[in-house]
């Protein structure tokens, strides 16, 4: 369609001749996909609703919308949200980032200096679970991916630490770890002997979005 009929000018041009419903035009917006026509976020949410009552049968133009009013720029925090409610993914920034501040005051150790540190060491580290793997030659063993903003960690979790942080190790999307640190054959391992879930105070009462999501 593009193509055929040259750039999209608007929102409403692009629902009319894609033939997109609000719940597409929405996740556009959130995404800010409308910034090529000078829309932030907030205000292209705005737009999308009567954008999506374009339709190649009716005349353009003629879908009855409010203008937009003055809306608040989304921060940094608001648009990785943002990002990660319409894409399942943050492009510019990760999250453990907004817990950084929180996971220094608690002595935890960003993932990149893990491979200066001495071995044996007990140290923390926090960040986002990405796989958790348990292997039917590991007897029993579960292992874990842990990734905050500067890399990603092995973490090795043993059948009784697994069996007393059961709930948390199981559904927890970010953790902070305690372990002592291995290294073997140039690869980085932390043996966890604690797990408590990396939760991030609001930094704006009653915002409910989920600065980390559950992994599937």
């Amino acid at each position: 369609e593009r193509v055929a009929g040259g750039p999209y000018s608007s929102p409403a041009d692009l629902s009319r001749r894609a033939g997109l419903g609000a719940v597409q035009l929405e996740a556009l917006a959130t995404a800010g996909a409308f910034a090529g026509w000078g829309l932030d976020r907030r205000r292209a949410l705005w737009v999308a609703g009567a954008a999506a009552g374009e339709r190649a049968d009716r005349l353009p133009g003629t879908t009855p919308g409010p203008p937009a009013p003055l809306l608040p720029g989304m921060d940094d925090l608001d648009i990785l949200v943002a990002d990660r409610w319409a894409t399942g993914i943050s492009p510019d920034t990760h999250p453990v980032a907004f817990a950084r501040a929180l996971l220094d005051r608690i002595g935890a150790v960003p993932v990149a200096r893990l491979a200066r540190a001495e071995p044996g060491r007990r140290i923390t580290v926090g960040g986002v679970v990405t796989h958790r793997q348990r292997p039917a030659t590991a007897r029993g063993i579960t292992f874990l991916n842990l990734e905050d903003e500067t890399g990603m960690l092995n973490v090795i979790c043993s059948p009784g630490l697994w069996v007393r942080h059961r709930s948390v190790a199981r559904t927890a999307s970010a953790l902070v770890v305690r372990g002592v640190l291995e290294r073997t054959t140039g690869v980085t391992n932390l043996v966890a002997d604690r797990l408590t879930p990396l939760i991030v105070p609001r930094s704006t009462p009653g915002r409910k979005n989920p600065l980390f999501r559950p992994i599937r």
